[in-house]
Parts: C-alpha cells; sequence; structure tokens
C-alpha cells in the first residue's frame, strides 16, 4: 500500500502550468535535490535521456524554468517564474541542460540525473523521475540506491563503520522516525536512511555532521504534508465497505480518510480544500477576463464562447455548455504558466474547476459543499493513483483527463445527496467512455487537443453523474475499470503516449502551426 493522500497526490500541487509532471514534477525534483545537497546550489546541470520524453518536452512545457526555480528556492506561484532562466546567474546560479544517453536509469520516460554543486565545494549527484500529477521520487543519491519521495523529512548519512552507532542513537531519539533507520553497505562504507515527521534539530545535524571519518549528511526536507496516520481505503470496494459501515456520506468519509492519514483535524482538512476550491474558481475567472497570460498555439477563445452563450447564438448553450467553457478558461492560465490546482495534474486542471466553479455559479453551492464535493474526487483519486498511474507518459490521456472527469462526476454525485456507490459508479462509467484515449499533444504542448478535451470532459461529468443518479445500473464496478484503464495504457506505443510522435501530434497540420508571437515559448526556454 503506497498511502495516497488527496492533497499530496492527487487535488494539487498548487503550480504553475503548463504541466504537472514536467512544471511541478521538475520543480520539486529540484527542491528536493537542493535540499539535500544542505546547502545553496551556484551549479546544476540536468541530463536527459534521447529516448525519454523530457528530452522533447522540458522547454515546451517549462521544466527547465521549473527546475531553475526550485534551486533557487522560489514558489512555484512566485511571479519571477517565467524568468527564472535569465535571473538565475544575477542570483548566482549557473545551470545547464543537456540531452545525451544515460546509462544505469530507470525505464521510466520522465528520468532525470542531477549534478549540483555549492560554493563551499560540495556536490551532490542525483537520478530521479517526476512520476506523475506533481509527484517524483529520487532513486540514487551519490550512487546509493534508495527511495525518496518528499512525504516527509528524508535525511541520508554517509559514514565510517566506525561512526555508525553514535549516529543511529542520535537518529533513533525520541518518536521523530516513521519507520525502523534503513541501513546500506558499500565499499567500507555505510548509509543510514530515516524519514522523519521533522527536520533534524540544528544542534542534532552539527552534531551529526561532525562525527569523523568523512561524514556526510544529506537532510532532505518534506515537499508536502507528512502522513502520520493509516490508510483507511486503498480500493474502490474498501471505501464503499468504510463508508456503510461507519455511515459515512462521501464527504465525510473523504475528509476523515484524509484527517486520519496526515494527523489533521477534519474541520482543517476542508478549511485546506476549500482553499484549494478557491484556487481553481479564481483559474476559471482569470480565464474568462481580460488579463491572459500568452500561450504558445492557442489563442484564449473561452470568454467569446461564454459571451456567444449568454448572448443566445449557440446551436444549444446551457450549463453544460458553460461548464465545458469554464474548464477551458482555467486550461488557459494554466497553459500560461499561470496559477492552477492540478486536479489531478496540470493537463487536467480544467476539468474539475469547471464543473465546481458551474455547481457555484449556477446552482449556488456554498464554499463548503464544494470543498466536500472535491474531497470526493480527491478520494475517488487516491484509488485511480493506487491501482494505477496519473501519467500520461505511461498510460496516456485517459489517466489524466479521463481521471478528472471520472472525479468530476464524483463530485457532482457528492453535491446532488448521492450515495457512496453512485459516487463510485458515476466515476466508472466515465472512466469507460474515455478508455483508450492517447496523449497527443500537439508539438509537445499542453494546449491542443487538451483544452478540448478539458472542456468535454467537464460537460461529460455532468451527464455521467446524473445518468447514476437517473437510475443507471453499472455493471462494470470501479476497481474492475480502473484496472483495464491501466492495462490499456500500458498496451499503447510510445508514440501515443506524450512523445508527440503519433495521433494529432504528426498530422501536417499540427506540425505546422506556428508559435504565437509573445508566448512563453519565446520568453528565453533555452539551455
Amino acid at each position: 500500500m503506497r498511502f495516497i493522500s488527496i492533497f499530496n497526490e492527487v487535488i494539487g500541487p498548487v503550480m504553475r502550468g503548463p504541466s504537472s509532471s514536467h512544471t511541478a514534477g521538475s520543480y520539486h525534483l529540484a527542491a528536493l535535490a537542493s535540499s539535500l545537497l544542505g546547502e545553496k546550489p551556484v551549479g546544476a546541470e540536468f541530463l536527459f535521456d534521447p529516448d525519454g520524453s523530457y528530452a522533447r518536452c522540458y522547454q515546451t512545457q517549462g521544466s527547465d524554468l521549473a527546475f531553475t526555480a526550485g534551486l533557487l528556492g522560489w514558489p512555484i506561484t512566485d511571479d519571477r517564474f517565467p524568468r527564472a532562466l535569465a535571473l538565475a546567474p544575477v542570483e548566482g546560479l549557473q545551470v545547464e541542460f543537456r540531452v545525451e544517453k544515460l546509462a544505469g536509469t530507470t525505464n521510466h520516460p520522465n528520468t532525470v540525473h542531477l549534478r549540483l554543486r555549492a560554493r563551499s565545494g560540495r556536490s551532490l549527484q542525483a537520478i530521479g523521475q517526476s512520476v506523475g500529477g506533481g509527484a517524483v521520487e529520487i532513486t540514487s543519491v551519490q550512487g546509493w540506491p534508495l527511495r525518496l519521495d518528499g512525504g516527509c523529512h528524508e535525511t541520508l548519512i554517509e559514514l565510517d563503520e566506525g561512526s555508525e552507532a553514535t549516529a543511529r542513537v542520535a537518529l533513533e531519539a525520541g518518536q521523530e522516525n516513521l519507520t525502523p533507520v534503513q541501513r546500506f553497505e558499500r565499499d567500507g562504507r555505510v548509509l543510514l536512511f530515516a524519514r522523519r515527521r521533522n527536520p533534524l534539530a540544528v544542534e542534532l545535524r552539527n552534531r551529526l555532521a561532525a562525527l569523523p571519518g568523512g561524514t556526510r549528511l544529506f537532510p532532505g526536507t518534506a515537499l508536502s504534508f507528512v502522513k502520520n496516520g493509516p490508510q483507511l481505503f486503498d480500493s474502490a470496494a474498501g471505501m464503499v465497505k468504510f463508508a456503510e459501515q461507519e455511515r459515512l456520506w462521501p464527504g465525510q468519509l473523504a475528509a476523515r480518510y484524509e484527517a486520519t492519514l496526515l494527523g489533521l483535524s477534519e474541520r482543517e482538512v476542508i478549511a485546506e480544500m476549500a482553499r484549494r476550491v478557491d484556487i481553481m474558481v479564481a483559474s476559471v475567472r482569470r480565464g474568462l477576463g481580460q488579463d491572459l497570460p500568452s500561450m504558445q498555439l492557442l489563442r484564449p477563445t473561452a470568454a467569446r464562447i461564454y459571451r456567444a452563450d449568454a448572448e443566445g447564438s449557440l446551436a444549444i448553450g446551457g450549463l453544460h455548455t458553460r461548464a465545458a467553457v469554464r474548464a477551458m478558461a482555467a486550461m488557459h492560465v494554466n497553459c500560461g504558466q499561470g496559477v492552477v490546482c492540478a486536479a489531478p495534474t496540470a493537463g487536467s486542471a480544467g476539468v474539475i474547476p469547471g464543473v465546481l466553479t458551474t455547481l457555484l455559479e449556477e446552482k449556488h453551492v456554498d464554499r463548503e459543499q464544494l470543498a466536500l464535493a472535491l474531497l470526493v474526487a480527491g478520494a475517488v483519486g487516491v484509488i485511480v493513483a493506487e491501482r494505477a498511474t496519473f501519467a500520461a507518459e505511461v498510460a496516456g490521456c485517459q489517466v489524466e483527463i479521463g481521471a478528472a472527469g471520472a472525479m468530476a462526476a464524483a463530485s457532482v454525485v457528492q453535491v446532488a445527496g448521492g450515495t457512496i456507490r453512485q459516487v463510485c459508479d458515476a466515476a466508472a462509467i466515465a472512466f469507460q467512455n474515455t478508455m483508450g484515449s492517447v496523449c497527443d499533444l500537439v508539438q509537445g504542448i499542453v494546449e491542443i487537443p487538451c483544452h478540448t478535451r478539458n472542456a468535454a470532459a467537464a460537460s461529460a461529468a455532468l451527464i455521467n453523474a446524473d445518468l447514476v443518479l437517473g437510475g443507471y445500473h453499472n455493471p462494470i464496478p470501479l476497481d474492475e475499470t480502473i484496472d483495464a484503464v491501466y492495462a490499456v495504457g500500458l498496451a499503447m506505443p510510445a508514440e501515443l503516449r506524450v512523445t508527440s510522435r503519433g495521433g494529432l501530434a504528426v498530422t501536417p497540420s499540427a506540425q505546422a502551426l506556428p508559435k504565437l508571437a509573445g508566448s512563453c515559448a519565446c520568453q528565453g526556454f533555452t539551455t
């Protein structure tokens, strides 16, 4: 069981677009590596394998900006983010990006080799992957094979065997360790690995760093909420069983799940989710306004369609169309490197905001009810993360926009007062209708066909919820549906999973599309 958090891995991160895998994930990899270095880096090299997706997308999706901002220690929402490459030398940081054949990597398409150095001469070499939805893993530090994900304060100490006992006693004092201290051995050296609730106190950090024998301390810092408790369920069947045993409505169930996992109160969980609702609504409203960041291939059209609906000049129009337009508006902001909340990824960051803002403005659902609806969407996302993935690089668009559509349908059922079984059924049929969708983003940019897919998924979420609430019986449960979706995704060729080497991306019209003047592609995306 991977202990998936709604906040950490599903509804979030709060980030700048355009890609949770390539923008937020890259930022998190750099931030985690920088904390392990233990000092502010002054030099950095990022190496990408030519067969991976980073090699093709790291400029168009802002990975280079995100890596740089993470090393500089800026929040990803910082207004300076689009100028990170230009400002890095001013901040005393030299950054280099290279594409070359890498040895000793995993087969994950979002793999990067990092080499950092500090002014003191201290250095760090690491291998990491962005694994979808902004989540990351570092799988090698200084050649030591291990797994760090930034989910807690992950502390590494490399030392001679003679100092091991002293270091272990210091690390094991108190109740800070979430798991037993792990030990690795190589060439007469020992590595101790501790997962901690809180960072090392300054006194303890200094004591460990002063141990004899060339001791090196790597003080990794948590990237997100630290998980302190058990996971209440890891499948849709388990979720239904728990809810029915405890007699919980879906929103109550989701709030209890996250509160138990993170050691928070349910009120704190709802308040944090309400903050994320606010970010989603703000992204929609900005996308329908005048002050829009530039995109690369598309010009903003959401506001124009919204006005056309208000004027009665569309063929059908109405609530479903407005939900679609609002989803598209949020994607306009995402693709101009504006601030959004990934749900579950940045490439799908329009679907749930489009639905929730429609419920707010058309059905007058209050902020707390929207927070509960978003928690229910997150609970469905927990099951997807457990059984499959949110990375289109692994399983295609069906696990990004398709997952968002399933989660959005679940949120509508919650607002309507539906049961936990109806939540799961609405999510299941949404997935069943998007199974097999490929990720064929044109020119490696999260715009075409991503914007209209987000729009269609938001509109369909309302329909799928209504079908189930109206009495449709879903014969294939959510767990089995997700398993089928994942199997289909794994069967897709690499050409249909983010590489921009298949589908719409290779049509003559797509390849001939020019970049727009003033787009983020023209703002210094250089190596």
